[in-house]
């Protein structure tokens, strides 16, 4: 059954493919669906800390006497 998503093929240890394995089982799924559950769940961990390596650069340079007020920001 032709599918409209890309594919990816991933060659893995067999340890992580027991886990997946196992936890498809479990839930009732895939192992695709696992392993596209859990990628996803790897990005946004990534973009977190990318995020939060930002915050703390834009913290540091944060300077109240030159910040703009709440009304000065939605005039």
């Amino acid at each position: 059954m032709p599918t409209k998503n890309p594919r990816v093929n991933i060659v893995v240890e067999p340890l992580l493919y027991n886990v997946i394995h196992d936890l498809a089982t479990s839930e009732g799924v895939s192992m695709s669906t696992i392993a596209r559950d859990l990628i996803r769940e790897a990005i946004d961990l990534r973009e977190d800390v990318a995020l939060a390596v930002f915050a703390d650069k834009r913290m540091k340079s944060f300077d109240r006497k030159v910040a703009l007020s709440n009304e000065e920001v939605w005039k």
